[in-house]
């Protein structure tokens, strides 16, 4: 059960590697309070899931590879590490060249999936911001994810 819950969680934000899972699981284990809720803020604050929660692309998997071909900016400079922490307040944007590539203007459309209130989100624009670290309950899975079972495989 907790091999399977921690494969769930680790494809859903686009199948990251076992060696990245481990080091945001070392992370969230060393921050205070429960690890399981760290660790959700801490995979909900990476680039491609913000991008891909700000409906900028379609799917997860083309928000890493949109971060990784240097459509994005932080903070004014350009960021092609799909990894990237955004911190509380970073303003994203997609680049001027990018706002009309077919690939975000289908994303725009889509209308299966919100917005979620931590990620602030100007589509006319093309920029989000992150408002706050989200808990476990915040985040939109399309499933059930259980992080504490996620905790207690690497914690044997």
């Amino acid at each position: 059960m907790q091999l399977r819950a921690k494969q769930k969680l680790k494809g859903y934000y686009a199948n990251l590697s076992e060696r990245q899972f481990h080091g945001v699981y070392d992370e969230a284990r060393r921050l205070k309070g429960d690890t399981g809720a760290n660790m959700i803020g801490l995979l909900e604050r990476r680039l491609d899931t913000i991008i891909y929660r700000a409906k900028f692309v379609p799917t997860v998997f083309a928000a890493r590879q949109f971060v990784s071909h240097g459509h994005i900016k932080v903070n004014g400079k350009r960021v092609t590490v799909s990894s990237y922490k955004v911190k509380v307040g970073d303003e994203i944007e997609v680049k001027e060249k990018s706002k009309q590539l077919a690939l975000v203007l289908e994303a725009n459309g889509l209308s299966e999936r919100d917005v979620p209130d931590y990620v602030e989100v100007d589509h006319s624009k093309q920029t989000a911001k992150l408002t706050r670290v989200p808990a476990p309950a915040d985040v939109p899975y399309p499933v059930v994810m259980e992080p504490h079972l996620v905790v207690e495989y690497y914690s044997r």
